[in-house]
C-alpha cells in the first residue's frame, strides 16, 4: 500500500496520492471491475502524454502481479 505513494501539498496540507504508474498498474489489477478497455486507454494516454515511463509502469506491474497482462499491451502500443 505504500509503493507508488507521492506526497503533494494542498493548501499547506501534505496529501498522499498514488502516482500515475501505480494507478495504471492498479487499473490492470482491477480490470474486471473497471473494464480492460479503460485500463488500456489509461496506459495509452499516460505514455502518449509522457506522464510516466514503461519502466515505471512495469515496476508497479510486478508489485501488483499484473506484468504478464501488461506486456502484450505495451508491445502492441509500440
Amino acid at each position: 500500500m505504500t509503493a507508488g505513494v507521492e506526497h503533494v501539498q494542498v493548501e499547506g496540507v501534505d496529501v498522499p496520492i498514488y502516482g500515475v504508474a501505480k494507478t495504471i498498474a492498479d487499473c490492470f489489477k482491477h480490470r474486471r471491475h473497471i473494464g480492460e478497455d479503460v485500463a488500456i486507454e489509461a496506459l495509452r494516454d499516460a505514455l502518449r502524454l509522457r506522464k510516466t515511463t514503461v519502466s515505471d509502469v512495469m515496476r508497479y506491474a510486478e508489485i501488483d502481479r499484473v506484468a504478464e497482462r501488461i506486456r502484450p499491451v505495451l508491445k502492441a502500443l509500440q
